[in-house]
């Protein structure tokens, strides 16, 4: 439902730009798309109403009318767009400034006399005539829904709290922890009322964790109750859950009971109050219930203990009142998924025979120590206590990531994972499935994937002020919160770089991805892939020689390869709307059908053998991202400054550009683009320093700088003034020294970066201070000299997490820093220190840099002989590294001794007991 919902949206805004006055369309024509957007938008309202209905309770028939519903969205929006190209491609005025009614209406009258216009007018008959049938439909479907709205089905979660505890393997280190979380302290019977949080991806075991604990600790309690919440919970049945766990005789009859929520949570307050109480309340699903849950716990029951459980992180923080009390499930190690793994199989812990230990690793892997996940199939694999062969196990190895959940033997596990995916909104299902086109354990970089997401039309807002980009983030952050993806690093500002799919997780998306007709994978298990009875949407090839047959393929959207292609027979020119074409990676060198393909949204090039881009590429007026580092490129043709709107441009530093560039004012991301002098004595790209300051909506620029002369400096610094909208600014360069003092940052700056090859600024400039850069987060920069009070200053950045502070010259000796104020660095979690001033843990005060976790620095052997430097008082209390580079030149051999043991001993005693990587240099630029 909510794939077809997707569908139908950007569709409706498209069709209401053809109505507007400017598309001078004849009267039938008016009236078909005015009758198909208002039948369009009946069916989007009756999609949301069938979407709350769970899909195993809905009618078949309900399912097949959205899935035409989705087809006919798409067949309608690919004719639009196709009506929409043809006016773009006329419209190439002299003068920007006549670019809209004139030539389009002109246009317009071009196309009356021609096929495209008649085309579009036979296909609009033709949607509308299938709108009509599927009106027709709804009515009738919309009544099943009712009628089947009400089944129910067992929650597989139930069994969780039935499990005997003889059953469970590796659970006793988990529990522990956790009831150490809720008595910490030898007074903890004395403390207020506490909440801990267990949150974690379906089926790690946080049911089992949290009832596990609570069995183990309620006799210190005088009342408890384990209760489960839900999707779409009935809160006063929650509310009466709770009340029969804390006292089954009183109230007996609780749930014939009428009372309302208010009288519930009042009967609660007084039932609770002046007792000692432990409650479970396990899988919340909504922060809104949660607020609502915990007005019936009385404030005034010392050492009362909460327990929650929930797979999203926003909600767990919710229920918390510290990040310190919050559980985060971990999967089991690989010695623990073991033992479980074995005593399921073999009905003991111990013992493997030979021939099976290597596939049993290999399934392990699979399973990625995730409990449900290895419980499900070590049943599969032993059966009326008869082991199965080891061709079957191998059988079972490769079926996993490649339709498992189609087993009837997983449906258990199958229904857990759908919990999490039904409660996504809309919103965020296709892009959950879109992932479906990468390969297991593939390291998916956020920035790329939400580039595919904007192209494909996942997101989308018919707000025109809303930025993609910073929607398609939120979108990536959301499902990293609720358990979908698992994050992989983070950058400075604490935002996910990239993700990773569980191999059961991709094979679940997979699975539904194939139901809905969302992906077709191609993983080379035959040489020519079969005639496809659906149309092609969206194709991920995974082998390295491709020869597949394009019949159904004509309204394929979407082509990415997860393999270096080295046998390519596949006629891409004959996709004309497709939107995203990915071939990173791909040993191929010639790519001039593209300039046909008018559709594309994302053309990725990156790391192939292309040397030219065809000079027609300027035909791609809706190319809103092109990749091409690490390709053979030199020259970019001239018509790449027609792409009007294009919004990621991602090059290397040694291609050339062509003038015009600055008339992309689309444009969001910059990346990689070299602008200097050559080697051969050419200038390269020297006429974007003026065309930079067109670029107003620049949020990423990071760009390679050599040689500019002043006058040239000074309009490169104007132009950079222009930017208002920058987040992030990367240059590698020459002498900036002009920028210390004449450079006004805007205020969204996030990130800023100097990597210098001829020289740094003289000293700080100016225009860092706390007013300036008010959400600095990141700062990586050298001087010539550091002076005592730049270190105070950097200090007084309120956002700032990340600094790389370095010098070339000697600057002050230790004796003439002065300490860190309490209060500076709030936020930093990292910082280096690459200077020869004693920049050293013990110049912060106490109360100074409290989330400092890294720190680095710089010092001289004979410093610590001569007492220049103390390192006995390091008051930073989140410190866990620390990495200390020590010149030995000019020290002698019981200096260097002498500061080795001072340095270790000072980590040593701190309570935290930092890492200490401690590098010797023999020399330095002092």
């Amino acid at each position: 439902m909510d794939i077809a919902m997707r569908a139908i949206g950007p569709l409706l805004p498209k069709l209401g730009e053809l109505l507007v006055g400017e598309f001078t369309l004849e009267k039938r024509m008016r009236k078909g798309i005015e009758s198909l957007l208002t039948e369009l938008t009946l069916m989007h309202a009756a999609l949301r109403k069938v979407a709350k209905v769970p899909p195993d309770q809905l009618d078949e028939g309900v399912k097949i009318w959205a899935g035409n519903i989705k087809e006919l969205s798409y067949q309608m929006e690919d004719i639009v767009d196709a009506f929409m190209v043809r006016v773009e491609c006329h419209a190439k005025p002299a003068n920007p400034k006549n670019k809209v009614k004139k030539l389009l209406k002109k246009t317009i009258r071009l196309f009356k006399k021609g096929r495209d216009l008649h085309h579009l007018s036979d296909a609009l008959d033709e949607a509308v005539g299938q709108a009509k049938q599927l009106a027709e439909l709804r009515q009738r479907y919309e009544q099943e829904t009712r009628d089947t709205a009400d089944g129910s089905s067992i929650d597989p979660r139930m069994l969780a709290l039935y499990t005997d505890v003889t059953e469970l393997v590796g659970i006793e280190e988990a529990r522990d922890k956790l009831i150490n979380m809720l008595t910490k302290g030898d007074d903890w019977s004395e403390q207020p009322m506490n909440t801990v949080s267990i949150v974690g991806f379906g089926g790690l075991g946080k049911t089992t964790l949290a009832k596990t604990a609570y069995d183990k600790i309620k006799v210190k309690f005088d009342c408890g109750a384990f209760v489960s919440v839900s999707q779409n919970p009935d809160m006063k049945k929650v509310f009466k859950n709770i009340l029969y766990g804390l006292d089954k005789d009183k109230y007996e009859n609780i749930h014939n009971a009428k009372w309302e929520e208010q009288h519930l949570i009042d009967e609660l307050i007084e039932f609770l109050t002046d007792k000692r109480y432990i409650i479970v309340i396990d899988d919340i699903w909504d922060g809104k219930a949660w607020k609502l849950i915990q007005c019936a716990f009385s404030k005034k029951s010392p050492g009362s203990r909460l327990i929650t459980t929930t797979r999203i992180i926003s909600v767990s923080q919710a229920c918390c009142s510290s990040s310190d009390d919050i559980y985060r499930m971990e999967p089991l190690s690989q010695d623990v998924s073991r033992r479980l793994f074995h005593k399921r199989v073999f009905s003991h812990e111990k013992g493997c025979p030979s021939e099976l230990v290597q596939v049993s690793e290999d399934i392990l892997h699979k399973c990625g120590g995730i409990p449900l996940a290895i419980i499900t199939i070590a049943s599969l694999l032993s059966s009326n206590f008869r082991i199965e062969t080891k061709d079957q196990w191998y059988a079972l190895l490769n079926s996993i990531g490649r339709g498992l959940t189609e087993d009837r033997s997983v449906e258990e596990m199958k229904k857990i994972l759908l919990f999490s995916y039904y409660d996504l909104p809309s919103y965020l299902k296709p892009c959950l499935l879109y992932l479906s086109v990468f390969e297991e354990d593939e390291e998916i970089l956020r920035g790329k994937l939400v580039c595919k997401w904007i192209s494909e039309g996942f997101v989308y807002s018919e707000k025109q002020e809303t930025n993609l980009h910073e929607l398609g983030d939120s979108y990536f952050n959301e499902l990293v919160n609720r358990s979908m993806i698992q994050p992989i690093g983070f950058d400075d500002e604490e935002k996910v770089e990239a993700c990773r799919v569980h191999d059961m997780v991709l094979d679940l998306i997979c699975s539904l991805s194939s139901e809905e007709n969302f992906v077709t994978i191609f993983d080379g298990n035959e040489r020519k892939m079969p005639q496809m009875q659906r149309k092609v949407r969206r194709l991920s090839i995974r082998c390295s020689k491709v020869d597949v047959d394009t019949t159904g393929m004509a309204h394929m959207r979407s082509l990415s390869f997860t393999s270096n292609i080295v046998d390519l027979v596949l006629n891409i020119a004959s996709f004309q709307v497709i939107r995203v074409l990915d071939l990173e990676g791909c040993d191929i060198s010639d790519v001039g059908y593209v300039a046909d393909l008018l559709h594309l949204r994302y053309l990725g090039l990156k790391d192939t053998r292309v040397r030219h881009l065809p000079e027609e590429i300027g035909k791609l007026q809706f190319l809103q991202t092109l990749d091409i580092r690490g390709a053979n490129i030199v020259h970019v043709p001239l018509s790449v400054v027609r792409l009007r709107h294009l919004m990621c441009l991602y090059v290397e530093e040694n291609m050339e550009l062509p003038p015009g560039i600055g008339s992309l004012t689309s444009l969001e991301v910059l990346v990689e683009l070299g602008v200097g002098s050559l080697d051969s004595g050419n200038h390269l790209n020297f006429h974007f320093v003026k065309e930079l300051g067109h670029l107003t909506k620049l949020r990423v620029l990071k760009l390679h700088l050599t040689e500019l002369d002043e006058s040239m400096s000074k309009v490169f610094l104007e132009s950079l003034s222009n930017l208002h909208k920058l987040e992030s600014l990367s240059i590698v360069l020459g002498h900036v020294d002009l920028m210390r003092e004449g450079w006004v940052p805007p205020l969204r700056l996030r990130r800023l970066e100097f990597q210098y090859s001829l020289g740094p600024f003289l000293t700080l400039p100016t225009w860092i201070s706390p007013s300036s850069l008010p959400v600095l987060s990141y700062l990586s920069i050298n001087v010539y000299e550091v002076r005592p009070e730049d270190i105070q200053i950097l200090g007084m950045l309120p956002a700032l997490r990340y600094l790389n502070l370095s010098a070339d010259s000697t600057g002050v000796v230790a004796a003439e820093m002065h300490a860190v104020t309490a209060g500076a660095y709030p936020c930093a979690t990292e910082c280096y220190f690459d200077c020869n001033t004693a920049v050293l843990p013990s110049i912060f005060a106490r109360g100074a840099a409290p989330r400092l976790k890294h720190l680095g620095f710089e010092f001289r052997g004979e410093w610590i002989s001569r007492g220049d430097i103390d390192l006995g008082t390091w008051h930073l209390p989140s410190l866990e590294n620390v990495e200390a580079v020590l010149f030995t030149r000019g020290a002698t051999g019981k200096e260097v001794m002498e500061a080795r043991a001072t340095v270790q001993a000072a980590a040593d005693e701190h309570p935290n007991r930092p890492s200490l990587r401690l590098i010797e240099k023999s020399y330095s630029f002092f």
